[in-house]
């Protein structure tokens, strides 16, 4: 007879989970945030005053959407299993796109490149394929950890230097007045509203927003930079999108109140770095540095986790006679 003993270990936890009512929170806060982005493109295009051409959006989601598709098919094949998004009807076939439908609206919204389109569309297409390419053991199955549409954002960056974020000042460009005001109060409340009701990520946010704070004043104090100079990005729009739609990603983001804590500090702590050592789009990459830490960890925690089964044989009590 064999006995497998493993030795119990503290994680956080890292999966939304169902309420007793039988809401499926990550269901529910992914459609939310479909509709809350694709109302803000919208009017973004219509009346704030983007400056991305009207077809980016366009060229953006259906990079995500052909990308998604095209990675369940080819996972499903290489496992013998059916696709997903089949054999659920229409409404099902929508939910399983709602992430490509996020990621591409994020991405043709943030980054801007002139008038070519086919940066866009890489990196919209880059960041769901991450999800297939980079994943880690999690109960049974696998789970992806990089923020899909940020590590799309932060790649063509990388690669794509003519690419560019989005200026902040777009966000606004067509609004004055008292619009000004209105406009980010809008996101603030229904961006507040969704991670209270879905995400449950208002600890993570909480430490990122406190740590970038904290993160301005220890600079200033170092090396003499502005405090004010260094807040200021606090008051722009395009912080309020990452800090309540982008750095709060529930699938990428641990849901343990403490180490939700550790992970928003860590992005606020590697954003102070990476701005000291004058490298820009700090915003961007230091989310995908440490998504792609914890990742890591998950990993070598999965290998210890397997190592510590030791089987244990019993022989049996001989018995007289």
């Amino acid at each position: 007879m064999t006995i497998q003993l493993t030795a119990p270990t503290q994680t956080c936890s890292d999966d939304l989970t169902v309420q007793p009512g039988g809401k499926d929170l990550r269901l529910m806060g992914l459609r939310t945030f479909a509709m809350s982005i694709t109302i803000f493109n919208l009017f973004g295009h219509t009346i704030l005053g983007f400056e991305q051409a009207w077809i980016t959006p366009f060229v953006a989601l259906l990079a995500t959407y052909s990308t998604e598709i095209f990675c369940e098919l080819a996972y499903s094949y290489s496992q013998g299993t059916t696709p997903s998004f089949l054999g659920g009807g229409w409404r099902k076939f929508v939910d399983f796109l709602l992430p490509a439908h996020i990621g591409g609206l994020a991405v043709g919204m943030l980054t801007y490149a002139n008038d070519a389109l086919w940066p866009v569309a890489f990196a919209a297409a880059a960041g769901i394929a991450s999800k297939t390419l980079f994943r880690v053991r999690s109960g049974e199955g696998t789970r992806h950890f990089l923020n899909p549409s940020n590590f799309g954002i932060s790649i063509t960056f990388l690669l794509l230097p003519s690419v560019g974020v989005a200026p902040p000042y777009a966000f606004t460009e067509g609004v004055s007045g008292v619009w000004d005001w209105l406009v980010p109060a809008i996101l603030i409340c229904t961006g507040s509203m969704l991670n209270a009701r879905a995400t449950k990520r208002f600890p993570l946010i909480a430490a990122w927003l406190g740590g970038f704070a904290l993160q301005a004043v220890v600079r200033g104090l170092l090396f003499g930079t502005s405090v004010e100079a260094s807040l200021g990005p606090m008051t722009g729009l395009a912080f309020i999108l990452f800090s309540l739609y982008m750095i709060s990603d529930p699938g990428t983001t641990p849901s343990g109140a403490r180490c939700q804590l550790v992970f928003g500090g860590s992005v606020a702590l590697t954003y102070g770095i990476l701005v000291s050592l004058h490298i820009v789009f700090g915003l961007f990459f230091s989310l995908t540095i440490v998504c792609a830490l914890r990742g890591l960890t998950l990993k070598v925690r999965s290998k210890v986790e397997k190592e510590q089964v030791q089987p244990i044989s019993v022989q049996p009590i001989p018995t007289a006679g």
